[in-house]
């Protein structure tokens, strides 16, 4: 692997804080951007709100809307997390962000996104166990093993947040202190480092392997058993209604999955950081608006309740 080096040391000051450049440089379309992250921001909000809500109701209570209300908490958090420091720094020619302040928003942003792989990795487990073993799935996916698997994925999630935050503020920065991004993450931070830092980016790979690949390789085996099971199926009806259950999952899982393999398995990559950024913000800010979406019109049982809740709303 070629050695990467980093920029040189402007002096022996360490850096007390950064500045993040945000999205774009061209003073014109900051206003135009703020408002619409802010439409953004509000859609994801409101919509994981109500699908949050709306799993709660007697007849959702089942595995599959548990871990769709985890996925919803966390898409909430994550978009809050980096959307309102980027709203901020929009309107404002102040937009350094203090060192401590820089790894806490990586810790979280790291910690739910690596919790966010494991989650969808349950609910594929989860739609396996329904779909290839209906008799036994009551049985087997139970209160207990539910929360005991939402337990796990933010258990490894906070170990791999916590050695990857740890790694990269072990670095040295010694300057330019500027962040060619719209919030702290590993590659933009690697970058301004000014020593060496391939080791380190072999053990980005490691944990890109553990928090991705590994997730992602058991949710292709689960899919292929459910797809076997759908082949099984003999009315086309059936066949159909069985794999639309699963198409919203499958929609999530290819886009968050391929984003953050794009920017995480070459974090000093060649590739344009303007590229990173569209990639980034499809996992940040991009799916946590669209998981509502898809979940609430692509499933007959969420939208059906919706209704029902709207309903008695009226009547008040």
């Amino acid at each position: 692997m070629k050695t990467t080096q980093g920029p040189e040391p402007e002096n022996d000051t360490l850096l007390t804080e950064f500045v993040l450049s945000g999205l774009s440089s061209h003073p014109e379309l900051q206003h135009l951007l703020f408002f619409m992250f802010c439409l953004i921001y509000t859609i994801t909000i409101i919509g994981n709100l109500l699908i949050f809500i709306v799993t709660v109701h007697p007849t959702l209570r089942m595995p599959m809307y548990f871990f769709l209300r985890v996925l919803s908490f966390l898409d909430i958090s994550t978009a809050s997390i980096v959307v309102p420091k980027m709203l901020v720094n929009f309107l404002s020619e102040d937009r350094s962000i203090s060192y401590m302040g820089c790894a806490t928003q990586l810790y979280c942003v790291i910690f739910l996104a690596a919790t966010e792989c494991y989650i969808l990795a349950a609910m594929a487990y989860d739609r396996y166990m329904a779909i290839c073993n209906p008799l036994r799935y009551a049985i087997i996916m139970n209160s207990r093993v539910c929360h005991s698997l939402v337990l796990l994925s933010c258990c490894s999630g906070n170990v791999v947040s916590v050695v990857q935050t740890a790694w990269v503020f072990t670095l040295p920065f010694c300057g330019p202190k500027k962040i060619n991004y719209f919030f702290c993450d590993i590659p933009p931070l690697i970058m301004l480092s000014c020593t060496d830092t391939s080791s380190y980016e072999k053990q980005i790979i490691t944990g890109t392997v553990l928090v991705i690949f590994t997730p992602f390789c058991l949710i292709l085996v689960s899919y292929a058993c459910i797809i076997s099971s759908i082949l099984k199926i003999s009315p086309a009806e059936g066949r159909h209604k069985t794999f639309s259950t699963c198409s919203s999952h499958l929609t999530v899982v290819t886009l968050y999955y391929a984003s953050g393999t794009l920017i995480y398995l070459r974090p000093k990559s060649s590739n344009s950081q303007d590229t990173k950024k569209v990639l980034a913000l499809i996992y940040t800010t991009i799916i946590p608006t669209l998981n509502p979406l898809i979940y609430s019109l692509r499933n007959k049982e969420v939208k059906t309740v919706l209704i029902k809740i709207i309903a008695e709303l009226r009547k008040i």
